[in-house]
């Protein structure tokens, strides 16, 4: 089957479907689901039962970046900074080089077993050297896996924030293995301009766009996503435009959101989390389609020894150099290196080579193929067992308190009391958003002209509004009764 402009949608919807039906039942069966719709990808392809022909790297190419921009800044506004700030620096040397170690380990012995010269090796180095964001995120959050201390939180941060040096090291390579004559010398200036350029316009945006979302007045809160989306989409084009690195401007600028108050906040992060699910199916059905089981099989044996070199040896030295000035278990150490997870980010690196034309473009293509594939086939399925293993997984019965997906405010608020506000005060026509209530506090609703309101961060505040607030201890209490300009027993 050719995919045409009439058959897109209903062949998509169906691809879509199915997806959905085999995630439903790969948690029973303990398989990845991330697995399941890439091979759903290839069954629906030319060489599976479904016949469809889809040959086109650019589309692909295109649909990965649109797909790691949501799943990027979906795992930036879930990223609490109060948990990531303690391990910042751990993460930013994972991120960096930990990546280019990885790279040069895999290079280096790529080149000592085949016959891919160095440059060759070091392009299939880097396309394999990031963690994948998609398959961390989403295993880790399906299977529900609390782990001990700030592990978590600094697997996250390597994931979301490792992508742009792997990124900028497959562009360099990729240069150098069509041009042979070009230098290794220009190599540091550039990703030091990538980083910075996308490190300071990502905080740069995100603090503007944080202040445009509370400001601007839009008349359907189904608008304020749009304007998120824009927000996202202008922080990657507008870095990319400039010479900076897009994907981590679009992860820090979404973390820079996620801990701000925002108007309609909780709308924005459940849509952003579906967004990036339809992204993830999206993107591993698409390169399902692109891939020929019959190209992979060939390299099956090389594939599998570099797999495994990737998973035992470069990822576990990469991840013990890269933390040696800091303080970290062994065994914790041990299973950041597990989590190494190949999955989407790679295959959509390996299409850079393949649109500008590389020699062994093909070749290196499937080798990712199969090393995302093993990576998250053999360390995805045993996270869980591995962090048992290694005693840091927490108990079953301490895991609704530690997980991050409760949808509670930071705590259970335990004194309602009622405010009236009555003129003159300063909040009075302000959005809730703009007075700067406690975290530890919640106005659960809101009573005006004897109807009851259900707030959120757009509802302005009217005269003589009956609040009733939610507080967790007396000193919240005052620090609202202060903020609202309200004297105690004037209530």
């Amino acid at each position: 089957m050719i995919l045409t402009t009439e058959n897109i949608l209903l062949v998509g919807s169906i691809l879509l479907f199915i997806s959905l039906l085999a995630g439903k039942t790969s948690f029973k069966l303990g398989i990845p689901v991330l697995i399941l719709f890439l091979a759903i990808g290839m069954l629906a392809g030319s060489d599976g039962i479904g016949g469809i022909h889809f040959d086109n790297p650019k589309a692909a190419q295109f649909i990965g970046i649109v797909a790691l921009n949501f799943i990027l800044f979906s795992g930036g506004l879930d990223t609490d900074w109060k948990l990531v700030k303690p391990v910042l620096s751990k993460g930013l040397a994972l991120s960096t080089i930990g990546v280019l170690l990885t790279a040069l380990f895999v290079g280096l012995f790529v080149w000592a077993v085949t016959d891919f010269t160095l440059v060759e090796g070091l392009l299939l180095g880097s396309i394999v050297s990031s963690t994948d964001s998609a398959a961390v995120f989403s295993i880790l959050r399906s299977k529900n896996l609390a782990l001990k201390g700030n592990l978590r939180s600094i697997l996250e941060l390597e994931s979301g924030s490792n992508d742009p040096m792997a990124y900028i090291l497959t562009i360099v390579c990729t240069g150098l293995v069509i041009n042979q004559d070009n230098s290794f010398v220009s190599i540091p200036l550039l990703l030091l301009k990538q980083l910075l350029l996308g490190a300071l316009l990502g905080f740069g945006l995100g603090k503007i766009g944080a202040i445009i979302i509370n400001k601007i007045k839009l008349d359907y809160e189904g608008l304020y996503i749009v304007l998120v989306i824009a927000i996202m989409f202008f922080s990657f084009s507008a870095t990319d435009f400039i010479g900076g690195n897009g994907f981590l401007a679009v992860y820090i600028s979404a973390v820079m959101l996620g801990n701000k108050e925002l108007v309609y906040k909780k709308t924005i992060l459940k849509s952003f989390d579906s967004f990036a699910w339809i992204m993830q199916i999206t993107l591993f059905l698409t390169l399902g389609l692109l891939v020929f089981p019959k190209q992979v099989v060939p390299v099956f044996g090389i594939g599998l020894i570099i797999s495994i070199f990737l998973i035992v040896i470069a990822r576990p030295l990469s991840v013990f150099i890269s933390l040696i000035p800091f303080k970290i278990q062994s065994r914790s150490k041990v299973f950041i290196s597990w989590v190494g997870l190949r999955g989407a980010v790679p295959i959509v690196f390996a299409t850079y080579p393949l649109i500008a034309g590389a020699e062994k473009a093909n070749m290196i293509f499937n080798i990712v193929f199969f090393i995302s594939v093993t990576s998250v086939l053999i360390q995805g399925t045993t996270l869980p067992a591995i962090a048992k293993w290694l005693k840091l997984s927490l108990p079953e019965e301490l895991k609704q308190k530690t997980s991050s997906d409760i949808e509670l405010s930071e705590s259970l608020k335990t004194s309602l009391t009622e405010m009236i506000i009555s003129a003159p005060n300063p909040i009075i026509g302000r959005h809730i958003v703009e007075i700067g209530f406690p975290k530890t506090s919640l106005i659960s609703i809101i009573q005006r002209d004897g109807k009851y309101i259900t707030p959120t961060g757009a509802t302005v505040i009217e005269e003589n509004d009956k609040l009733f607030i939610l507080t967790e201890d007396k000193e919240t209490l005052n620090n609202v009764f202060e903020i609202l300009s309200i004297e105690k027993g004037n209530n």
